[in-house]
C-alpha cells in the first residue's frame, strides 16, 4: 500500500478530506457491508467529525464522477458514508485486523503528509511575499512568474457536496 494508491482515494466532501466507506473498506481488505457493521455497531465511536452519510445529491453526484453503477443495474441500496482521518483510524480500531491496523497507520501518514505539504506551501508563499515586499518593482516579472508557478494544477477531480458551509438536507 502506497501514499499515492490512498491520496487517490480522498476525497474533499463538504470541506473535508474523506474517505468513501467501499473505498476504505477494499483498502482494509474487508466487504463494505462488514466495515458498515463495525460502524453501527460502535456508532459511540463515530461522531460527525470522524464519518457521515452522504446526501443523495453528493452520492449522485460522486456516481457520476467514479463512474459506478446506479441502483437499477446492481448499485448501493444504502447512502455512503465517508470517513475523515480520525474516523479511518477509529474503524481500523474496531475491525481489529492486520490489514486493517497496517493500512491504517499508512492512512494516517498520508493525511500527515497532506498537510506537510500545505503547510510547506503556504510557507513558501509567505517567503515570496516578504521578498516581494524587500526588492523593487525592477524584479516584479520574476515574483510573478514565482507566482504563476505556486498555483496547484487544475485536478481532474471536482468537489463533491456543499460548499458554502450550509448543512445537507
Amino acid at each position: 500500500m502506497t501514499s499515492e494508491n490512498i491520496v487517490s482515494q480522498i476525497r474533499i466532501v463538504r470541506g473535508r478530506k474523506v474517505i468513501i466507506d467501499s473505498d476504505l473498506a477494499a483498502l482494509f481488505g474487508v466487504p463494505t457491508k462488514r466495515l458498515n457493521e463495525q460502524v453501527k455497531r460502535n456508532l459511540d465511536r463515530f461522531p460527525g467529525d470522524f464519518m457521515f452519510q452522504l446526501t443523495q445529491t453528493e452520492a449522485d453526484f460522486l456516481r457520476s464522477q467514479i463512474a459506478t453503477s446506479s441502483r437499477p443495474q446492481g448499485g448501493r441500496r444504502f447512502l455512503p458514508y465517508v470517513f475523515t482521518e480520525h474516523g479511518t483510524l477509529m474503524e481500523a480500531n474496531v475491525l481489529n485486523n492486520p490489514i486493517a491496523i497496517a493500512v491504517s497507520i499508512e492512512i494516517v501518514r498520508t493525511f500527515v503528509q497532506l498537510r506537510q505539504t500545505l503547510l510547506a506551501h503556504q510557507e513558501l508563499k509567505r517567503k515570496v511575499e516578504l521578498l516581494e515586499s524587500k526588492y523593487d518593482s525592477q524584479f516584479r516579472s520574476i515574483f510573478d512568474a514565482i507566482k504563476q508557478l505556486m498555483i496547484p494544477p487544475e485536478s481532474n477531480r471536482r468537489l463533491i457536496g456543499i460548499r458554502n458551509n450550509e448543512e445537507p438536507d
